[in-house]
């Protein structure tokens, strides 16, 4: 038997092997990539950073905004997918507009503000080294102030979606297409905007689908497990067994906006670099080899 032969047969690895010049599905891979990145760890410091940070800089915004909505809140109570006494227990959690309105002083909305680009330069430096990529210039924070703009405005849009279109099953449809294309547009355009466009589009984009699936996945598992934990913890412990509750379910988010883009990585080097080197050096001439050095030709990110 030839080597052409063994090599075209289906064999152990068939079914998994990836396009010529391409490699196998190995979920060890993504494992140790996971390790090496430490994703808990980074997932609590994310889960840390957005209770320090974020869902201040949320709840002012949401007190300034004139229009009608529920609050931060129903925006928590929408992302986890709370009903009953599990949503009145976090709606609990946090101020009135009002009240925050009265005790928020300039000084404090600044140092909101820079807490939240903080917390964006933190996501920022998590997605190059997931990708392999040296830090960005200090002169480029304005991106991370855009990125925590955009973020919050997805934020208010995904969750207003889900009170504007409720109602009978196409309605719900048309909600879940909405939040699909809203999330999928925000990471998609947020990696490649907060790493200065690094990062192709194609290889962002298996990373911003894997988030979103993640995201839903992490609301199934919140509206089964957590909404009777928060429900039972607040009669146990009051206000406190509730905020716990609330933050090992952003620990969960962290997991997923970094794990996301450790799939996306891992799926891109496996299926789609050798595709897109083989394009691009069919359309530039000479320019493969450059193309081989850019974000994706590693597997594992480095330590």
């Amino acid at each position: 038997m030839t080597r052409r032969s063994r090599c075209g047969g289906g064999g152990r690895g068939g079914p998994g092997r990836g396009p010529p010049g391409g490699r196998d599905l190995q979920f060890k891979d993504l494992y140790q990539a996971g390790k090496q990145f430490e994703l808990m760890q980074r997932a609590m410091g994310f889960a840390a950073l957005a209770m320090l940070t974020v869902i201040p800089l949320l709840i002012v915004v949401a007190a300034v905004n004139p229009t009608p909505h529920p609050g931060l809140a129903g925006w928590v109570v929408y992302g986890m997918g709370l009903t009953g006494s599990a949503a009145d227990a976090v709606t609990r959690l946090f101020s009135a507009p009002a009240r925050v309105l009265g005790t928020t002083s300039v000084f404090g909305a600044v140092v909101l503000s820079v807490s939240g680009v903080a917390f964006a330069g933190s996501v920022q430096a998590g997605f190059e080294r997931i990708w392999g990529l040296p830090a960005g210039p200090w002169h480029k924070i304005w991106r991370q102030a855009v990125w925590v703009v955009a973020l919050v405005a997805y934020i208010y849009a995904a969750a207003t979606v889900g009170a504007v279109t409720s109602g009978g099953p196409t309605e719900t449809a048309g909600r879940v297409a909405v939040a699909v294309v809203l999330g999928i547009a925000f990471f998609w355009w947020g990696l490649r905007f907060q790493v200065g466009g690094r990062v192709s589009y194609l290889a962002a984009l298996p990373g911003a689908v894997a988030t979103i699936v993640g995201l839903a996945g992490l609301r199934a598992f919140s509206g089964l497990v957590f909404e009777p934990l928060i429900a039972s913890n607040a009669v146990s412990y009051g206000a406190l067994g509730s905020f716990l509750i609330v933050q090992s379910w952003l620990i969960g988010v962290g997991w997923v906006v970094y794990g996301g883009q450790l799939f996306g990585r891992w799926f891109y080097d496996a299926r789609l670099q050798a595709w897109a080197d083989s394009r691009r050096s069919r359309g530039d001439p000479g320019g493969g080899e450059e193309g081989e050095q850019g974000p994706g030709s590693q597997s594992i990110p480095p330590a």
